[in-house]
């Protein structure tokens, strides 16, 4: 499973819009440039979709994903920049939205979503972290390799601010990826950076975040390109003996 993972784009209603000063459009635009030259199985975009929450934001969200390469599928996770009613009528034919799970040869995506809505602050709430309890342990692919992506980090980064709107239910998502013995990675946005870590209690499960594609937060960990405040996404390929390999992506 090949994975391009792209986040916080903000798209708007108005296609000249600027978001933190910068064309969110014209920058996601270029962003899927990327999707074209690799030509991944999957897109998957990490949250914060549309700014403004908005039909006209989602719009062209959508109409931006027209021209993918065929064999690129793509998959969604809600942000706190996020309306998932809107979300879900425009793109429901064009992607996968989380909580869903994507199984593709000996690989497998687990998509949440913490979105809460008027919040920037993320939670995935007693249904959805049984449904994840239950996927984690289907006996069907108890020991397929495994990569778990939402939008919010599950533990703090060490930047105050952003710690301040996290995770609400992060400990109880911790506790339960622990005891999956096929897990990989957890995959997130949200922190417009370059972040990773490990699982706490599990030094073979990766933390990864992806930068944004409109605009860089302050930096809490250096960039492994030296290239902080550029935008960027994050390579992912998930090999057939389970190997996870993962590379940083940045472009003017």
């Amino acid at each position: 499973m090949r994975i391009l993972q792209l986040s916080d784009p903000h798209l708007l209603a108005d296609p000249e819009g600027l978001v933190r000063e910068r064309p969110a459009l014209s920058l996601w635009q270029r962003a899927l440039t990327q999707v074209r030259q690799t030509r991944p199985d999957l897109l998957l975009v990490t949250g914060d979709l549309c700014q403004d929450e908005s039909w006209g934001g989602y719009g062209q969200l959508r109409d931006s994903l027209t021209d993918l390469p065929a064999e690129t599928a793509v998959a969604l996770v809600a942000g706190n920049h996020d309306q998932q009613t809107l979300l879900r009528a425009a793109l429901g034919r064009q992607a996968v939205m989380g909580p869903a799970e994507i199984v593709r040869g000996q690989g497998r995506l687990l998509l949440l979503s913490s979105h809460l809505a008027g919040q920037c602050g993320g939670g995935l709430g007693t249904p959805q972290l049984r449904w994840l309890e239950q996927r984690l342990n289907d006996p069907l692919h108890i020991t397929t390799a495994t990569l778990v992506a939402l939008h919010h980090p599950p533990l703090p980064i060490g930047d105050p601010g952003l710690d301040r709107i996290g995770l609400r239910d992060g400990e109880a998502l911790i506790s339960l990826l622990q005891r999956a013995p096929a897990l990989k990675a957890v995959l997130f946005g949200h922190i417009h950076q370059h972040w990773q870590g490990r699982l706490p209690g599990r030094a073979d499960v990766a933390l990864l975040a992806c930068p944004s594609t409109l605009k860089s937060f302050q930096a809490v960990q250096p960039c492994p390109l030296g290239r902080p405040d550029d935008p960027g996404g994050r390579w992912l390929d998930l090999k057939a003996d389970g190997a996870l390999e993962t590379s940083l992506l940045r472009w003017s």
